[in-house]
C-alpha cells in the first residue's frame, strides 16, 4: 500500500510539472498576422524584425507571421475587414482609408520626421523642390504616399505635378534609374538612397519635413481590436517599438541581428547598417515619447490630402490615431 501511494504521488507530480511546464505556455502564446504593405525583408521594417530576432514579441507572449500586402492601402482595408489583427503602412495611410469607410487607426507611428525623402545628384544644379521644374523625378507608383508627399514638396515651390516629369518606377526602378542617371531626382525611402549609392550615384538628400511634413511608418490596428483587445494592442507596440530603439541606440549590432532572421541579407550587414544610419538621421528622431503621432501633422496632411482631392473631405483628427499605447 505505501509503495502504491509513492507510485501515485510520483505520477500526480510529473503531472502536476508537465502542466506547469506545457499547459500555460501554450494558453499564453497568441499567434497572430501581421500584415506589411510590401515584402518583409526590405531592411525599412527593420524594427519589426528585430523585435522578432530579439524575442520581444515572443517575450509578450506572441508567435507574429509577417505576411506581405499589396501596398499600405490594402493593409488597412484587410485590417478594417478583421481578416489580420494588426498591420503596417504610413501615418497618411489612415486619412485614406477612413475616407473609403475602412475603420481604422493608427497606434503608433515609427519616428517623429518623414519616411518620404527628396534625393538628387549632387553638384547637378538642383537645390531644393524649386529646381525640379522640367526635370524627371522617379516615385514608385501614383497611388503611393511617396508620391502624395513629392506633391507636398512641389506645393511648397509652387509647383504641380505638371510642372515636371514624374516616373512611376516601382520599387526596384525607383533608385535604378536615378542611379543610372536616367532621372534627376527620386522621391525615396532610406533604402533607396542606399541602394543608389552602392550603385556608384554621389546624392544630395532634402528631408520631406523641411519642406513637407508627411508621416513615417505606422502601425494600423481597427477599431474594433483598439476596444475589445487593449492589451494585445500595447503588446504590439510595445515590442515593435523596443525594435526601434535598438537600431537608434546601435544600428551596427541591430544590423547583425537582423541578418539572423532576414536571411536575404546575410553577408549584406553593412549595407543594412547604412540604411538603418539613413533612418535614424532622416526617420526616428523628433518624438519625445517613441511611439507617439503628432496630431497637428496629421492634420496638416490631411488638409492637403484633400486640397488635391486625394480624399473627398475632412475627418475629425481623432477618428485617424490613437496615443493611448505610446503614453
Amino acid at each position: 500500500m505505501t509503495t502504491k501511494r509513492t507510485v501515485l504521488k510520483s505520477v500526480l507530480a510529473i503531472a502536476v510539472l508537465s502542466l506547469a511546464t506545457t499547459g500555460p505556455a501554450r494558453a499564453q502564446t497568441e499567434e497572430i498576422t501581421y500584415l506589411l504593405p510590401a515584402a518583409s525583408f526590405l531592411p525599412a521594417f527593420g524594427p519589426w524584425m528585430l523585435a522578432q530576432a530579439r524575442g520581444y514579441y515572443a517575450q509578450e507572449g506572441l508567435k507574429v507571421n509577417f505576411v506581405s500586402a499589396k501596398g499600405g492601402v490594402d493593409v488597412a482595408k484587410q485590417v478594417g475587414a478583421g481578416n489580420a489583427l494588426v498591420g503596417g503602412a504610413i501615418g497618411d495611410t489612415p486619412i485614406i482609408a477612413r475616407a473609403q469607410g475602412v475603420p481604422v487607426k493608427a497606434v503608433a507611428l515609427l519616428g517623429g520626421r518623414s519616411l518620404t525623402q527628396l534625393v538628387v545628384h549632387d553638384g547637378k544644379g538642383i537645390n531644393g523642390p524649386k529646381d525640379l521644374k522640367g526635370r524627371t523625378v522617379t516615385t514608385m507608383a501614383y497611388q503611393d504616399t511617396t508620391f502624395y508627399s513629392l506633391l507636398g514638396m512641389l506645393a511648397t515651390a509652387g509647383l504641380s505635378k505638371n510642372d515636371v516629369d514624374v516616373q512611376a518606377a516601382g520599387p526596384a526602378g525607383v533608385w535604378q534609374l536615378f542611379a543610372a542617371g536616367k532621372a534627376d531626382a527620386m522621391a525615396a525611402v532610406p533604402d533607396w538612397i542606399a541602394s543608389a549609392t552602392q550603385a556608384g550615384a554621389k546624392v544630395k538628400v532634402y528631408s520631406s519635413d523641411e519642406y513637407f511634413k508627411s508621416m513615417a511608418q505606422a502601425i494600423l490596428v481597427s477599431d474594433e481590436t483598439i476596444q475589445k483587445r487593449p492589451e494585445l494592442v500595447r503588446k504590439l507596440v510595445r515590442a515593435t517599438l523596443k525594435g526601434m530603439q535598438d537600431i537608434m541606440k546601435d544600428p551596427a549590432g541591430a544590423a547583425r541581428d537582423y541578418a539572423t532572421v532576414v536571411t536575404q541579407h546575410k553577408g549584406k550587414e553593412a549595407y543594412v547598417e547604412e540604411v538603418f544610419k539613413l533612418y535614424n538621421t532622416y526617420v526616428y528622431p523628433g518624438q519625445k515619447v517613441p511611439g507617439t503621432i503628432d496630431p497637428e501633422r496629421l492634420a496638416a496632411v490631411q488638409k492637403f490630402y484633400v486640397k488635391e482631392g486625394i480624399v473627398p473631405r475632412e475627418l475629425p483628427v481623432a477618428d485617424l490615431y490613437t496615443n493611448q499605447f505610446v503614453q
